[in-house]
């Protein structure tokens, strides 16, 4: 079923991207692998899925020894504990979830040399939300600046978690809010968008999204 489900998510997003007059391919799904088993993500990898985000560190190094035949492109996307962060910069390609300027110094430190540099993203509560993690959107130009000059890292962009409406409109305010903030600041090289999960992945498109991280829609109810 995995490999069905995959195919219909990946049409549902060409489809968007017709829809709201994006580049064809410029949407790529993450699949939200967390909680989920190494034969799942062995099935959508099979299908042809190739990146795969997780949030607990312990969880993600199981699989990553499990599975480590597969030529997978391991995400980040969890709340950062700073006694994890060289976990994060030894086996991931992509953190999208820094909220510090201390949290990028040591996943900049910790990267080791023998590895491409790693791929950051700055989450952003865009919601104001107390119980999520992120930044303001007040701090995000200064931030910016004091990350892109770090080395073993790279600036890619910006990852946000709004806070869940049911109205289309209403789930696109937030991303069309943040990424003209993004697209303000100039700053070369941001290209990433980590936008929309399964419930507002059309609306996170709609506006701008480069990433979407799917789990529920893919792999079903997490347990």
């Amino acid at each position: 079923m995995i490999n069905i489900t995959l195919n219909q998510l990946l049409a549902k997003i060409r489809q968007a991207e017709v829809s709201f007059n994006r580049k064809p391919g410029s949407v790529q799904l993450l699949a939200v692998s967390k909680t989920k088993s190494a034969q799942d993500i062995a099935v959508a990898y099979q299908a042809g899925q190739r990146h795969f985000g997780e949030s607990y560190c312990q969880e993600a190094q199981k699989k990553q020894r499990e599975l480590g035949a597969f030529d997978i492109t391991w995400h980040f996307i969890g709340p950062i504990q700073s006694n994890k962060t060289k976990i994060l910069a030894t086996h991931f390609a992509w953190v999208h979830s820094v909220d510090s300027l201390k949290i990028a110094k040591r996943l900049s430190e910790q990267r080791p040399s023998r590895l491409p540099p790693l791929n950051i993203c700055l989450q952003v509560n865009i919601s104001g939300e107390q119980s999520k993690s992120g930044i303001t959107l007040n701090e995000l130009p200064q931030l910016c600046g004091q990350v892109a000059e770090l080395p073993n890292i790279t600036l890619r962009g910006v990852m946000a978690i709004p806070m869940p409406e049911e109205d289309f409109d209403l789930q696109r305010l937030p991303y069309k809010t943040l990424y003209q903030a993004v697209e303000k600041l100039k700053i070369p090289g941001l290209d990433t968008y980590s936008f929309g999960m399964s419930g507002d992945l059309i609306a996170a498109i709609a506006e701008g999204a480069t990433i979407v991280r799917i789990g529920t829609a893919l792999f079903g109810e997490r347990k």
